[in-house]
């Protein structure tokens, strides 16, 4: 069996590195983000925040992208413009924000932005609105 295995990785090499360097880049990317950004929420346990608590919703993805869809409730602060917006999530620093963008790529930048500016529960939705819309949950374009 092992040198089955063995002949059929030397056959396919070049394969075999791509699916190691794709796998470290993943693994990389979700260290990444826990460091940088913090804790990452599954769809689900963002509902239950969103329900429990009053987790306040960001979306961080270009108005154009907003209006074709998004969370309900959410505020929508570009992350280009987050620094200058961010008055707008409101004076309780303690209330739980959710940040997510279209795959979860640029959400970890916002979550540590806010965080500097005072937020102390800052969560990630895992996979963003991808994600969120792959779990069947509802959006909205009003």
């Amino acid at each position: 069996m092992t040198d089955q295995l063995l002949t059929f990785v030397q056959a396919h090499l070049l394969l075999f590195l791509a699916l190691g360097i794709a796998s470290a880049a993943l693994i990389a990317n979700e260290v990444h983000g826990t460091l940088q950004g913090g804790k990452r929420l599954a769809p689900k346990d963002a509902v239950r925040l969103i329900n429990d608590r009053d987790a306040l919703v960001v979306d961080v993805r270009p108005p154009a992208d907003f209006k074709k869809g998004h969370l309900l409730h959410a505020l929508n602060l570009p992350l280009a413009k987050l620094a200058e917006r961010a008055a707008e999530i409101g004076k309780d620093k303690t209330r739980p924000v959710i940040v997510y963008c279209a795959l979860g790529s640029s959400q970890s930048e916002a979550a540590a932005s806010l965080r500097k500016l005072g937020h102390t529960e800052v969560y990630l939705l895992r996979g963003g609105l991808n994600g969120w819309m792959s779990a069947s949950l509802p959006v909205t374009a009003k």
